[in-house]
């Protein structure tokens, strides 16, 4: 399980090594275009709420670590379902089983719906 810290106070937020080295590839692009999205992800049991959205922007301190000394296979349809899901005005809901690839996380319209 690897961790974002994002932020200057650098709080972690745990997410698997899968999906958050999708992400990053997905955040460096946008930001590489000054472009800013939201984030949302889903608690984990025990934790307090239900989920989280930040609003990802390059001008705000981010980091990604990784647990897993080996990079992992990264799927083109998955990063490109994350970016399009990044340039709705909703962002990317990553939820608890977002491990498992494309299908695991969903992206919401303005108005909260699931889109199809």
């Amino acid at each position: 399980m690897g961790s974002l810290y994002y932020g200057p106070r650098e709080i972690a937020i745990h997410i698997e090594d899968r999906t958050l080295a999708h992400l990053r590839v997905v955040v460096t692009t946008k930001f590489r275009r000054n472009e800013a999205f939201a984030l949302s992800l889903q608690h984990r049991d025990g934790e307090p709420g239900d989920h989280t959205t930040l609003w990802l922007h390059p001008a705000i301190p981010l980091r990604f670590v990784f647990d897993e000394p080996e990079r992992t296979d990264l799927s083109r349809a998955w990063m490109e379902e994350l970016v399009n899901a990044a340039n709705t005005t909703a962002g990317i809901h990553l939820t608890d089983d977002h491990a498992d690839g494309p299908a695991a996380y969903r992206h919401a319209d303005s108005a909260g719906e699931p889109e199809d």
